[in-house]
């Protein structure tokens, strides 16, 4: 015992001779663990720059969807001109796709041209102004509007369009009269069977949540499936 107090006492004035003072220990039991301030990059206030997933509107300019904003203006601007261009994309897109994976190709390059200029000439235009007229005749969107534009657009409007469609195929490839009246006597009534198959559900939504101004982009982003059904319907030899 007095060799053990000694060597400590030894020690201390060792320390003391050396200038080295004695740590005193100060535990106070576990701290708590440090938080994590490294943020993930996705959650920093500048995430659009970061991700183009995370667009923030106020910072990127056209929110989550590049280009989105400057089509929304352009479709206030210039409604028709926009619409019809939509719709030129959209039948485009709808005939290629036709020709390509379900005819097996090559590309009829002047059906393509034809399909795609109906898009622009007809489908945007007539479909601006028949859902603007729509819209004001039977304002809202609670069950009996939606369900009664859904009929209107059904039983009166896709008899007119799918008849203006075959007219206009028939004019461009030099049928004459009689030939298209048996085009659109043959063909008629199952181009608007193909359309009660899908249009009822897709005009629900339409009528129910889109906005008059979004009504044809909307259209047109379904339609480009059903263009493929119509292209080939339109292509068929009567």
């Amino acid at each position: 015992m007095k060799l053990f107090s000694t060597i400590i006492v030894s020690s201390c004035l060792a320390t003391q001779a050396f200038g080295v003072s004695p740590v005193v220990s100060k535990t106070k039991g576990l701290s708590k663990p440090a938080l994590v301030t490294h943020k993930s990059p996705l959650r920093q206030k500048n995430a659009a720059d970061v991700s183009p997933l995370f667009r923030d509107p106020t910072i990127t300019r056209g929110g989550a969807i590049p280009g989105l904003e400057a089509y929304s203006d352009a479709l206030d601007k210039k409604p028709i001109t926009m619409k019809a261009l939509t719709s030129l994309v959209g039948w485009f897109l709808g005939d290629l796709l036709a020709q390509l994976f379900i005819a097996g190709g090559p590309v009829d390059y002047k059906r393509l041209a034809t399909l795609s200029f109906f898009g622009f000439i007809y489908h945007g235009p007539s479909g601006h102004y028949f859902y603007n007229w729509l819209d004001k005749q039977i304002p809202g969107t609670d069950a009996v509007p939606v369900f009664s534009k859904v009929a209107i657009d059904q039983l009166f409007w896709c008899p007119i369009f799918m008849s203006v469609f075959f007219t206009y195929l028939g004019l461009v490839n030099g049928d004459s009269l009689s030939t298209i009246g048996s085009k659109i006597k043959n063909d008629l009534l199952t181009a608007c069977q193909g359309s009660w198959k899908v249009w009822p559900i897709v005009h629900l939504i339409n009528f129910k949540f889109v906005s008059n101004k979004w009504r044809i982009p909307y259209i047109n982003a379904v339609q480009i499936a059903f263009n493929m059904f119509l292209s080939l319907l339109g292509s068929k030899k009567s």
